[in-house]
C-alpha cells in the first residue's frame, strides 16, 4: 500500500528550486508522490502549536526513534529522511532472519562488556532504559513472535527479516510518521532561534528542500553523511575504522581447508603495536576455515576489540590457537601416548577426545613433517610432544581482513563524550540528538549492534516526545 508524501520547505526568505521567493514562514508545500513505505503526508497547514522533528537516517535506530517520539506526543510531526532503502541492514542481517537483540544478556552490566567502544559508558542508564527484554517484549506486544536461540541470538520465528520490517513500518504508518526515501540531508546548522536550518536534496534530479525542524535526530548508520552532519553542528568524529571482520591467512593448506569448522576453541589475537595484555583479544567459541583464511564468532570478536589497533598495524599479526581448550597441554600428550600404543595403523587415525575432522588432523601432521601412512610405532616421543604443542598452540599469520558478508559495522563515530547518554541530546546543541552506529560505539557478533539501535533510538525518542508534549501544553496554555 502507497501513501502520498509530503514536501516541506522553509521559505522564509529563502529561494526555492523555481526562482520564487514565499513570505509565508515555515509553510509547507504538498507534493503528492507514490513511494513504497510511506507513510501518510504532512498535512497542508500547520498549526502554531505543531513542532518538527526531523530524523536524519531510515535504518533501525531512527525508525525506532520515529515511532517512539510519535508514539508520546502525537501531534509532533514526524518525519524520516533515508537516501536509500529503509531498514536496509535489518533486512540483510542475520542472513536475512534478523538477529533482533541477545537474550542471554538480562544483566546491563554484563551486556555492556560486549561493545569495544562504549563498554564502559554504556554501564549506566542506557540499558536500564531500554535493553534486550524491553526490545522483545516491544516486539511481541506488536505482534512478532520471537525466539531465543542456544547461543542467546534473538531471531523472529518466521526465521525471516520480514517480520521485523513490516512490523516496523506498519507501526510507523499507524502513527503517521512520514518516511521519504531518495533523498538526503546535506547540511545542517543551528538557527539563532534554537531550531535547526536543514537542506535535503534529490540526487536523481537537480531539487533542494529546506526544513526548519524543531528536533533533530541524526541516525545515519555509518555513512559519512551523519559524520559530516555531526561535524557541521560543532561535534568531534573517531576516524571511523572496519569491525566485524574476518581474518585473511597467509597459508595455502589451510586454505583446502575451506568449510571445516571447530565447536570451540581459544583464540588470542597478538600485534606487533599493542604492548600491554588485553583481555579481551583472547576469545573462546566456535570458528570456521574459509577458503581465505577463518571466520566464526570467535575471530569476529577478535576483529571487533583489536579493530582500531588491526587498523594502524594494516591488518597484519598473529593469531595463536589452542584446538583442544578443555585439556590441559599434559592431557593432550597423554592422550596422544595412550593412542600411540592402542593403535598400529597410520598416524593418520586422530584421537576421538580431540573432536577434530580428519582433514585438519592431517594439516597438523603435516605441519609437523609426519606423513600420514607413517606407522605409530614409528613416531618418537618428541614428535608427540611437538603434536600436542600444535595443537595447544598454533600460530597462522594473519595478513589482512575479509568482510563479514554484507553486515558491515564501524568503530568510531561521534564521541559518547559528547552525548548525555540518558537522554542521547547532544552537549553542544540543545534538540539534537543521536542514536545508532553513528556514535562511537559498537558491538560483537550477536545482536549486540542491534540492541544499540533500540536502545539509543527509544531513549532518544522518548526525549524528544516529552519536550514535544510539555511544548504543545504550553501552548495551550497560552
Amino acid at each position: 500500500m502507497s501513501f502520498t508524501l509530503a514536501r516541506f520547505i522553509l521559505t522564509s526568505g529563502i529561494s526555492t528550486q523555481a526562482g520564487s521567493t514565499a513570505r509565508n514562514h515555515g509553510s509547507l508545500l504538498l507534493t503528492p508522490r507514490a513511494r513504497k513505505f510511506t507513510t501518510t503526508a504532512i498535512p497542508l497547514a500547520q498549526k502554531s502549536s505543531e513542532e518538527l522533528l526531523v530524523v536524519v537516517g531510515g535504518g533501525a535506530a531512527g525508525v525506532f526513534g520515529a515511532i517512539r517520539a510519535k508514539t508520546l506526543a502525537p501531534n509532533l510531526k514526524v518525519v524520516v529522511i533515508e537516501k536509500g532503502k529503509p531498514l536496509s541492514k535489518v533486512k540483510i542481517s542475520g542472513g536475512g532472519r534478523c538477529n533482533v537483540t541477545n537474550g542471554h544478556c538480562t544483566d546491563n552490566l554484563i551486556l555492556a562488556e560486549h561493545y569495544p567502544r562504549g563498554h564502559k559508558e554504556l554501564r549506566g542508564s542506557f540499558f536500564y532504559t531500554h535493553g534486550p527484554m524491553d526490545t522483545m517484549s516491544w516486539f511481541s506486544d506488536h505482534g512478532v513472535k520471537l525466539k531465543i536461540e542456544d547461543d542467546g541470538r534473538v531471531f523472529p520465528v518466521s526465521n525471516s527479516s520480514s517480520s521485523i520490517i513490516d512490523c516496523l513500518m506498519s507501526e510507523a504508518t499507524r502513527l503517521g510518521v512520514s518516511l521519504q526515501t531518495g533523498k538526503a540531508v546535506t547540511t545542517a546548522s543551528a538557527t539563532s532561534g534554537g531550531k535547526f536550518l536543514i537542506k535535503i536534496e534529490k540526487r536523481t534530479i537537480n531539487y533542494v528542500e529546506y526544513v526548519e525542524a524543531d528536533y533533530l535526530l541524526i541516525a545515519s548508520g555509518s555513512s559519512q553523511q551523519g559524520y559530516s552532519l555531526a561535524a557541521q553542528l560543532g561535534h568531534a568524529i573517531v576516524d571511523p575504522v572496519p569491525s566485524l571482520f574476518t581474518f585473511k591467512i597467509e597459508d595455502s593448506q589451510l586454505a583446502e581447508l575451506s568449510g571445516v569448522t571447530f565447536p570451540k576453541v581459544k583464540a588470542k589475537l597478538k600485534l606487533d603495536n599493542v604492548q600491554s595484555n588485553i583481555p579481551q583479544l583472547t576469545q573462546v567459541g566456535p570458528m570456521l576455515v574459509t577458503h581465505w583464511g577463518f571466520s566464526g564468532p570467535v575471530v569476529l570478536r577478535l576483529s571487533a576489540w583489536g579493530a582500531r589497533n588491526l587498523f594502524s598495524s594494516g591488518y597484519k599479526g598473529m593469531l595463536v590457537v589452542d584446538f583442544t581448550p578443555d585439556l590441559h597441554i599434559e592431557d593432550v600428550k597423554s592422550i596422544l601416548n595412550k593412542h600411540k600404543h592402542q593403535f598400529v595403523k597410520a598416524v593418520n587415525s586422530c584421537p576421538s577426545e580431540f573432536g577434530l575432522v580428519k582433514r585438519f588432523w592431517k594439516y597438523i601432521l603435516d605441519r609437523e613433517s609426519l606423513s600420514e601412512d607413517l606407522l605409530w610405532a614409528s613416531v618418537s616421543n618428541n614428535s608427540l610432544i611437538s603434536v600436542a604443542s600444535l595443537l595447544k598452540h598454533c600460530t597462522f599469520k594473519v595478513t589482512g581482513k575479509g568482510q563479514f558478508k554484507d553486515e558491515f559495522v564501524t568503530a568510531g563515530g561521534v564521541p559518547l563524550s559528547e552525548i548525555v547518554l540518558n537522554t542521547m541530546e547532544s552537549k553542544i546543541h540543545s534538540h539534537l540528538y543521536f542514536a545508532g552506529e553513528v556514535l562511537n560505539v559498537d558491538g560483537v557478533t550477536g545482536g549486540f549492534n542491534f540492541q544499540n539501535a533500540w536502545s539509543g533510538g527509544y531513549i532518544a525518542g522518548t526525549s524528544i516526545g516529552k519536550l514535544a508534549i510539555n511544548a504543545y501544553l504550553q501552548e495551550g496554555v497560552l
